[in-house]
This record gives C-alpha cells, sequence and structure tokens, in this order.
C-alpha cells in the first residue's frame, strides 16, 4: 500500500494522463480491481470535459472489459465520442468498433457507425454551416435512427442558417431543408399543429418581395386541404397571388377549384391570371376549354377573340390552331374559313396553306376536291416571292400527294411539272473575324414557273445534254470493236 501511496502522490504531482493509467494498472494488477476503478473514475474527474484525452478512456474502457462489464464499457466509449472532437477520437472509434465486433450485437455495431458519421457532420456544419448538402445528410441519419426531439433539434439548428444573400439561386437548396422539416413533422411525427408552423414560419421568412417559392405556397395549401380545412388553403393562395403573383400559383390555385368543382370562382381566377399575364396562350386557351366543357360556346368564342386580339402572346400559332379546332368541333365551318383567311393575313407560312387545304379536303362537302385544289393553287401563287425555297417545295410536296390520291391524269402530269429541279452549289465560308473558311455545298431548286429561272432551266438541261453525250463518247472510246460488230449487224 506504500506503493500506491506514493503513486497517488505522484499523480498529484505530475497529473499527465499516462501516469493516471500506471497507477490504475498498478492497482489492476495486485488486484485490486475496485481501486483501480477508483483511479479511473478521478481521472475522468479530474480532467473534466476541458482536457478530455482518448487515451484515458481507452484505457479504462479495456480495464473495464477485462472485468467482463461490457455495459460500463459502452458507457465509457458513448460517454467519451460524444464529447470528444472527431479528429482526437479516431483511436476511440477503432478500439470500440473492436469492442462491439467481439462482444456486442448488430444493433451495438450500427450505433458506432451511427455515431462515427454523426461526428464526420457536425464537423462538416461547424466548418461551413450553409453547406446544405451536409445538413440534409445529417438529417438523413438523425430521422432514422433517433427520436422526435433530437431530429427537430437538427432541423432547427439547419434552418438557422438563412443564406445570407438575398437571390433565388442561392435559396434553392436551403428551402428544401423547411420542406423536409415540414414533411417529417406531418408524416413521421404526426404533429399537424407543428407542420403548420413549419410552413408559416417559412413563409415569412421568404423575401416575397424580392422572390418567392411557389411551390411552398402550394405545399401548405395542400396539406390544409388534407387536414380539411379549406378556408385557410384559400386564404393561402389568395395571400400568395396579393404578395407574389406567378403563373404556377394561378394555375395551383385553379386546379384546386376545378377539383372541387366552383366553376364560378375559377372564372375570377382566369380573369385574374389573364390581367397578370394576357400574353399566356395556354391560360387564354384552358379559360376556353373550360367554358366550351361548361356548354358556353358564345363565351368561349369571346375568349378567343380577345386572346388573338393581344399585341403580345407566347405561343400565338397554338393560340390559332386551338381556335380553329374549336369552330371545327362546333362544325362551324364558313367560321373556320373566316379564321383561317384573317390568319393568312397575319403570316404566309406554309403550314396554314397546307392545313387549310386540308381541312378543305375533310370538310364533308360535294365540292372538296375542288376546293382543295383551288386553296393549293392560291397558295402555289402567294408563295412564288418566298424566299425560304423548301416551304415552297413543301407545299408542292402535299399538292403532288394529294392529286395522286385524288386527282386525274391532266392534274397529276400539272403538278409534275411544277417540281423543281435539285442542284448542287457551293459558297464561300467566313469565320468570324473575316478570314477564309473554305467551301460550303448546298442543295437549290429552280422552280419552272419562275420566268426568271427559265433561262437558268435552258442551260442546266443542255448540260445534261452534253453529259449524256460525254459518257456515250467515253463509252465508245474504250470498246471501239463493239461499235464495229454493231454496224456489221
Amino acid at each position: 500500500r506504500a506503493v500506491s501511496l506514493t503513486r497517488a502522490a505522484l499523480v498529484l504531482v505530475h497529473p499527465e494522463v499516462k501516469n493516471w493509467i500506471k497507477y490504475a494498472r498498478f492497482e489492476e494488477k495486485h488486484s485490486y480491481f475496485a481501486h483501480a476503478r477508483k483511479v479511473y473514475e478521478r481521472a475522468v474527474e479530474f480532467f473534466g470535459e476541458e482536457h478530455m484525452d482518448e487515451h484515458l478512456y481507452v484505457a479504462f474502457a479495456k480495464f473495464e472489459e477485462n472485468q467482463k462489464e461490457f455495459e460500463r464499457v459502452r458507457v465509457i466509449y458513448k460517454y467519451a465520442l460524444d464529447r470528444i472532437p472527431k479528429q482526437d477520437a479516431q483511436n476511440l472509434f477503432k478500439n470500440y468498433t473492436i469492442f462491439e465486433k467481439k462482444f456486442g450485437d448488430r444493433r451495438g455495431i450500427e450505433d458506432i457507425i451511427v455515431s462515427k458519421r454523426r461526428f464526420q457532420y457536425e464537423e462538416e456544419v461547424k466548418a461551413n454551416p450553409h453547406n446544405y448538402d451536409a445538413w440534409f445528410d445529417y438529417l438523413r441519419l438523425v430521422e432514422s435512427d433517433t427520436d422526435a426531439e433530437t431530429v427537430r433539434e437538427v432541423y432547427e439548428r439547419a434552418i438557422a442558417n438563412v443564406p445570407p444573400i438575398q437571390e433565388k439561386r442561392h435559396w434553392k437548396r436551403y428551402i428544401y431543408l423547411w420542406i423536409n422539416y415540414a414533411l417529417y413533422e406531418e408524416l413521421e411525427a404526426k404533429a399537424s399543429k407543428r407542420t403548420r408552423q413549419v410552413y408559416q414560419a417559412c413563409l415569412e421568412l421568404l423575401p416575397h418581395k424580392k422572390f418567392t417559392f411557389a411551390k411552398m405556397w402550394l405545399l401548405y395549401a395542400q396539406f390544409e386541404i388534407r387536414q380539411k380545412n379549406l378556408p385557410l388553403a384559400r386564404r393561402a393562395l389568395g395571400t400568395s397571388i396579393g404578395k407574389c403573383p406567378k403563373n404556377k400559383l394561378f394555375k395551383g390555385y385553379i386546379e384546386l377549384e376545378l377539383q372541387l368543382r366552383e366553376f364560378d370562382r375559377c372564372r375570377k381566377l382566369y380573369e385574374k391570371f389573364l390581367e397578370f399575364a394576357p400574353e399566356n396562350c395556354t391560360s387564354w386557351i384552358k379559360f376556353a376549354e373550360l367554358e366550351t366543357i361548361l356548354g358556353d360556346i358564345d363565351r368561349a368564342r369571346a375568349i378567343y377573340e380577345l386572346a388573338i386580339g393581344q399585341p403580345r402572346l407566347d405561343m400565338p400559332e397554338v393560340l390559332w390552331k386551338s381556335y380553329i379546332d374549336f369552330e371545327i368541333e362546333q362544325e362551324e365551318y364558313e367560321k373556320t374559313r373566316n379564321l383561317y383567311r384573317r390568319l393568312l393575313q397575319r403570316t404566309q407560312h406554309v403550314k396554314v396553306w397546307i392545313s387549310l387545304a386540308q381541312f378543305e379536303l375533310s370538310a364533308g362537302q360535294g365540292e372538296r376536291l375542288q376546293r382543295c385544289r383551288q386553296i393549293y393553287e392560291e397558295a402555289n401563287k402567294a408563295m412564288r416571292s418566298c424566299e425560304e425555297k423548301e416551304e415552297r417545295v413543301m407545299l408542292l410536296e402535299s399538292w403532288r400527294s394529294f392529286e395522286e390520291e385524288f386527282g386525274t391524269d391532266a392534274t397529276k402530269e400539272r403538278i409534275d411539272k411544277l417540281m423543281p429541279e435539285k442542284i448542287k452549289k457551293r459558297r464561300k465560308l467566313q469565320a468570324e473575324d473575316g478570314s477564309d473558311a473554305g467551301w460550303e455545298e448546298y442543295y437549290d431548286y429552280i422552280f419552272p414557273e419562275d420566268t426568271a429561272n427559265q433561262p437558268n432551266l435552258k442551260l442546266l438541261a443542255m448540260a445534261k445534254l452534253w453529259k449524256k453525250q460525254q459518257q456515250e463518247s467515253e463509252a465508245a472510246a474504250v470498246d471501239p470493236d463493239k461499235d464495229i460488230d454493231e454496224s456489221q449487224t
């Protein structure tokens, strides 16, 4: 015991970790296990949490392992791992893993792996609190392994790291922390009141005057509907349109009212939507389709008329097609023809002419073939001045397909005479700096109808004849006996 007292005095004079460990091992060697445990406990208390050393806890854990006190071992390791920084606890992790593999079950091994990963994520988010991907990984880990309060604590820490710049691109990852938080509260924790608080806190945080996230408003409204609280859902979407109107918000609100069969509300929403974005062709079409479904044909037609009268549209061709299809469905063929003529006053695109011809063909009247042929004739005359020769060729090919199916020999012969000659040409290319970039081959079309092209066609025919004569001459030069035999024969 005198030696033991000497060592006790030594650790007070020289309180290094190695001296405490030597003292405890001395007691253990002489089978004073209770004294050895007290030495370790005094050492832990002496150094406290500010000066923790992994070597002390590894030695303490191995002592308890030798005493078959496995639960004590786990407590020591977990206590140390929760308090010692990751970079200073590598040996601690290693020994804890070895212990669990030797004496623990599957759950114990999983616990240490989770603990190690938690340490890693803690270090990452401490180094960069705005690393939202690290927060996502950390949250997935705690959601799968810990209680709701711990998960909430991590979520609160994560959402506290608001992006420092009020630009939407910096908020795109951050906003999903809020979304995941709300979904966790609703689906996992089953806490509807907390879910509502999460959504409302997020919507208050967003700088709506600069930008917003329509998905957040819509998710909140859908949550209130699941809670059978329709007034709150409508209030949220109405607030969103008042604060920060966006196409997606209008569409989501209209879709909600459509599902509820509140058609008068849908009309009012469409009117506000089109006041906000009169160039949106899709909204005009949807509005007209709604009135068509409700049986108000005159109202639908009036909506289409308002739409095509807008000075600026994002997809006018889609709008006009929808209007034309609407009149065809109503079997208003004269109105359809008038629409095509009004459209042709705005554009002479070949697809409009072909569509008009196909309409006349399918109109089901006795003069449909004559009407269709007249449209092709008119289109061909109108497109003679067209700079895009491919469009003119497209029209003639469509006309030829029509004549092959419905025409006579005379009409087929006529369209064949209208078809152009396709010739290959070369043109010089220039780089951006004006230097020579070589030559490029391309195809051009020569139309027989164009009087300016008549000399070109004659020249082309003469060139073909000359080429044919050259080929015949070359063939005769290669086999002169053949010509003699043929002449004798």
